[in-house]
């Protein structure tokens, strides 16, 4: 059946939405300057733009912002992403093959991905002439006038791995060289190759579009978005299309993941198998827990991940040596409007209300404190912990020539082995990575075990950031 909607039609399924687009909604290309072009940094490990200048990655999962957001949404979204630090949004380009616009604009022709629906000659600004694509293309330019980067998932796994697909591997490289041809010269445009799915299945597919992503566009970054639990460098790490990797460190607790020999909630152990392997590529944590999903997903009444749980995720990772991280909350992926029937994993919150949600605001205060130090320099560094623990007692730690951070999730006592740093002695003080705030503790010698004890009593959630700084 040829699925095929006139744009009159359209218009009907988003009236509220199109009152901006005289307005507030429009956005001036020629006004609108590029973004700097993303590449790896010289280290191997990090990102930075052209210029040379650091680009922490500090992501939100925007999943279903094409299908499910107006403009005046999509203002909306990426304003308050702006404001709150964020530089990347990860985002479905087909989350399924029938996938349609809040404007009734379907993005293919008979669910063939070889297919999309082009309409020639449509008006950027004008919601009678635009389609499925022109949509996305706004997009992108409300995310550059933001300062984002959109990290674009192509298809969807589930599009490639259900049993009745009808995704090929010609097709796929046919779409694929569509997106790179209509997308070439796009300076914030990431691609998200995968989208939660086994990297080790369909790889000839998975292979066609990276492959015709990356040598269209050398200048944008790839990447594979992969399985929960599961690492692109897994599958694909020599692959010359990936530029680096991403892991999904998942949505189930200790208790709940009983795979052998599984990494669980560790989601730092990823970044560190990832940080030794050869050739030497960035990695990050793509998908960790959402904030306001169920603990393992599918069950409602199991308690919801919160922010204190982000944070873990969040600062572990990069402590670790990840390039940045990726945040996510279950009304926001999924874009939960009222009056839906009703939402994944058990959501009824308004996506627009879940934006002030409090691991989001969060974020920022640790892209903040990694910036505030020497970028390029930075290392994961164990061996400054003398009294490591094991899961929430975990303690995670990364250094510079003269800076060391040392990451406690409950506030238990740190004992670490100092003279890491330079300097005969240190400035020391306490960062909340609730608020930002950091308050000093004073001056010590850099020699020796010494012990520090984080503000208030021991218990989940209440982490601090000790920093020492060489004197």
């Amino acid at each position: 059946m040829k699925v095929m909607i006139s744009k009159k039609m359209g218009k009907l399924f988003a009236i509220a939405g199109l009152s901006c687009l005289a307005i507030s909604c429009k956005v001036n290309k020629e006004e609108t300057k590029a973004l700097a072009k993303l590449e790896v940094a010289s280290n191997k490990h990090y990102f930075q733009t052209e210029d040379g200048k650091p680009f922490f990655w500090l992501g939100d999962t925007g999943w279903l912002t094409f299908g499910k957001l107006s403009r005046e949404e999509v203002n909306q979204y990426f304003e308050d992403r702006k404001q709150k630090g964020y530089n990347v949004v990860q985002v479905m380009v087909l989350h399924s093959l029938a996938v349609k616009n809040v404007y009734g604009d379907f993005a293919l022709t008979d669910e063939n991905v070889s297919k999309p629906l082009v309409t020639p000659g449509n008006n950027f600004n004008n919601p009678d002439e635009y389609d499925y694509w022109d949509h996305v293309d706004y997009t992108l330019e409300v995310a550059e006038k933001n300062g984002i980067y959109l990290a674009m998932v192509p298809v969807w796994g589930t599009n490639v791995s259900s049993k009745d697909s009808k995704v090929t591997k010609a097709d796929a490289e046919k779409y694929a060289q569509f997106l790179a041809g209509r997308y070439k010269g796009r300076t914030n445009v990431i691609w998200l190759n995968g989208g939660d799915t086994h990297g080790e299945k369909f790889m000839d597919i998975w292979n066609a579009i990276g492959s015709t992503l990356k040598t269209s566009n050398p200048d944008q970054l790839v990447t594979f978005h992969p399985f929960g639990r599961t690492d692109s460098s897994e599958n694909y790490h020599n692959a010359d299309w990936l530029d680096f990797n991403m892991f999904q460190s998942g949505h189930r607790t200790y208790a709940q993941d009983t795979t052998k020999g599984a990494f669980k909630e560790d989601n730092y152990k990823y970044v560190s198998r990832d940080w030794d392997l050869k050739p030497t590529k960035p990695t990050l944590d793509g998908e960790p827990s959402y904030e306001g999903i169920p603990h393992g997903l599918h069950d409602t009444l199991q308690p919801k991940w919160k922010d204190h749980d982000l944070r873990r995720y969040a600062y572990w990772s990069v402590f670790a040596g990840g390039a940045g991280f990726t945040y996510g909350n279950n009304a926001v992926m999924q874009m939960y409007h009222k009056g839906e029937k009703k939402g994944a994993y058990g959501n009824r919150e308004i996506w627009s209300d879940a934006l002030k949600a409090p691991g989001a605001g969060q974020m920022k205060y640790l892209k903040e404190l990694i910036l505030d130090h020497n970028y390029f320099e930075r290392v994961p560094d164990e061996t400054i912990i003398a009294n490591q623990g094991e899961k929430y007692d975990y303690l995670a730690a990364t250094r510079g020539a003269d800076y060391a951070l040392i990451y406690t999730y409950n506030g238990r006592t740190m004992s670490l082995n100092m003279g890491k740093i330079k300097g005969d002695k240190v400035d020391a003080s306490w960062f909340n990575p609730k608020n930002g705030e950091n308050k000093s503790i004073g001056e010590f010698k850099n020699e020796g075990v010494l012990e520090f004890d984080p503000p208030g009593e021991q218990a989940d959630g209440n982490d601090w950031v000790l920093v020492l700084t060489s004197k």
